[in-house]
């Protein structure tokens, strides 16, 4: 389980896991009040951390010993001068391990008008670094299951924003080993963003 935006403290969040009865975590403490990434697993998941920041944790995996991959949770930054250098950074992790590769999170990026509703107009400018991405490695999008925004300003009528900014991307290699997988859209209960997983 990842969490993003966590703007929680590690002693917090260790009480919350063992509620929900998950084993193992690791954390990326938040900036102040801002940021902070966790992520959790069961006994039956092996993980070995193999990079993070404060926008990504990157992972091998593998689930009973079976078959590993390659896994990056991601938040990325909403600030406009940093994400050419957060999808750079992505593309540069592809070096580090094979091609069996499953990215997800919460992109902060819109790629065509049909992934927003309301606010500003769809610009393809904004999402090019994001493009540049995509092209470099060649992941493509899971198919989602359960809605088509991820993400909302909650507001209603005219003012209200929909987006869709959380996504799962697979490499052609990942979709092979898991050819029935896609991304499923939860309810969205506290939060302005619908969690997200795979199934």
């Amino acid at each position: 389980m990842f969490l993003n935006e966590i703007k929680q403290q590690k002693r917090y969040l260790e009480k919350i896991k063992m509620k929900i009865k998950l084993k193992y975590s690791f954390y990326v403490e938040p900036i102040g009040l801002a940021g902070g990434l966790s992520l959790w697993w069961t006994k039956d998941t092996q993980v070995r951390i193999l990079k993070y920041g404060k926008n990504f944790i990157n992972i091998e995996i593998s689930v009973k010993g079976e078959t590993n991959w390659f896994e990056t949770f991601i938040y990325g930054p909403p600030y406009k001068e940093e994400k050419r250098e957060f999808w750079e950074l992505m593309t540069n992790l592809r070096n580090d391990h094979s091609d069996r590769w499953l990215v997800i999170g919460d992109s902060i990026v819109v790629s065509n008008q049909e992934e927003k509703l309301g606010g500003v107009p769809f610009n393809p400018n904004d999402a090019k670094c994001y493009f540049d991405f995509i092209d470099a490695i060649g992941l493509i999008d899971l198919p989602i299951s359960g809605g088509a925004f991820t993400w909302s300003n909650q507001r209603s009528d005219k003012e209200a924003i929909l987006e869709m900014i959380d996504r799962a991307l697979c490499s052609l290699e990942w979709n092979v080993l898991f050819p029935k997988a896609l991304t499923v859209l939860d309810i969205a209960i506290g939060s302005d963003h619908t969690p997200v997983d795979k199934g």
